[in-house]
């Protein structure tokens, strides 16, 4: 019942992961900072014995370096993602519709979640080899935190973490928050693993989902469509004299509409069932770990004894609800629980297990 819902939850939450240090949190967070990314990957991926922090750590700088590739092929080719819904492309800010810009390749989307399929792989991979009994406490002050859009190698203001992702979790409120508040520091420990993965499951589903439904051939068409509609005429622009964004609104649509149509790849549509079972068994490990925390230092997700660092309230019982909510889509990824159907009553609805089992083309029409 609370499949998409979920899953949008769960998009929705910070892209900003808790990120362990080798030896002194600082210097990690602070090499980060100066180094960026990259750098600070590559030296977390030569140490000849990691301990568990520098294996967490390791895969924590990588998922963050999915992210930055990401949003590098954004800038790079011209993506945008009006509707929302899309991982990565929906963190950057609309482009200035004023502007004429080419249009992107239209296999770019197959790319980029192609590589971040890959990338989000290489990130769990480390988190794998932690010790059964991890146990460390490490902080990451997320002002160090940024992203090379440009690939230049160098940090400048717009490539903040907070900045670009700031919007996308908070939303309009946060244009409305005090300049001067200091970022937050978290404190992060081995329950973070668990919740990392669980991430990179749920993010590795989508993307799986968006290549299963391969969009280049319906990006081609509807570029194409474009192309020879503005032979005919210009686009006709809105009161301020700008192109309308309605443009992109409804191209997008077609693209999404007949990609869905298609038949969708069986292998990538298991491997999103997959993913989203693994993402479950995860969750659940995170929230049982998080149960037994007796501290109450800079949490990311905290218990009932706990706050967290980031300044959000978490409603008490959240932990037991949340595990309620996985069972739920546990249920409906088995097929034991029906999904409810809007023109139907109790007792009738649809089985998402089949879905996954045996993939078909999507009738956005025909669903509704």
């Amino acid at each position: 019942m609370r499949f998409l819902p979920l899953c949008a939850l769960l998009a929705s939450l910070p892209l900003a992961p808790r990120i362990a240090a080798a030896e002194t949190t600082a210097t990690l967070s602070q090499e980060i900072g100066q180094a960026g990314l990259a750098a600070t990957e590559a030296r977390l991926a030569a140490l000849s014995a990691p301990t568990d922090a520098d294996r967490f750590a390791l895969g924590g700088v990588r998922f963050l370096r999915t992210v930055e590739v990401a949003l590098q092929a954004q800038a790079r080719d011209g993506l945008y993602d009006p509707t929302g819904v899309l991982p990565f492309l929906r963190l950057t800010p609309a482009p200035d519709t004023n502007i004429p810009a080419a249009s992107p390749p239209p296999d770019a989307i197959r790319a980029l979640f192609t590589t971040a399929l890959n990338n989000l792989e290489n990130a769990r991979a480390p988190l794998n080899d932690l010790s059964p009994d991890a146990d460390f406490a490490v902080e990451i002050d997320l002002k160090d935190i940024w992203f090379d859009l440009n690939a230049d190698g160098a940090r400048t203001p717009e490539e903040a973490a907070l900045t670009l992702l700031g919007p996308a979790i908070v939303g309009w409120r946060w244009s409305e928050r005090d300049p001067a508040t200091p970022a937050p520091v978290i404190r992060f420990d081995a329950a973070d693993a668990a919740w990392l993965s669980a991430y990179t499951h749920l993010l590795q589903s989508l993307s799986a989902l968006v290549l299963a439904y391969d969009p280049t051939d319906a990006i081609t068409r509807a570029q194409a469509t474009r192309a020879k509609m503005a032979e005919l005429a210009p686009p006709v622009p809105d009161e301020f004299g700008m192109t309308t964004p309605y443009v992109q609104a409804v191209d997008s649509f077609a693209q999404i509409y007949w990609a869905l149509a298609q038949d969708p790849d069986p292998a990538r549509m298991a491997a999103v069932h997959s993913h989203l079972q693994a993402m479950i068994a995860e969750n659940r490990r995170f929230w049982t770990m998080v149960a037994t925390e007796t501290d109450n230092d800079r949490e990311w997700l905290p218990n009932d004894r706990q706050t967290s660092a980031l300044g959000i309230t978490v409603p008490q019982g959240t932990g037991a609800r949340w595990l309620a909510v996985l069972d739920d889509l546990d249920a409906l990824l088995s097929g034991t629980k029906l999904l409810p159907y809007w023109r139907l009553g109790d007792g009738a609805g649809i089985n998402v297990a089949r879905f996954f089992e045996d993939p078909r083309p999507f009738d956005l029409v025909g669903w509704i």
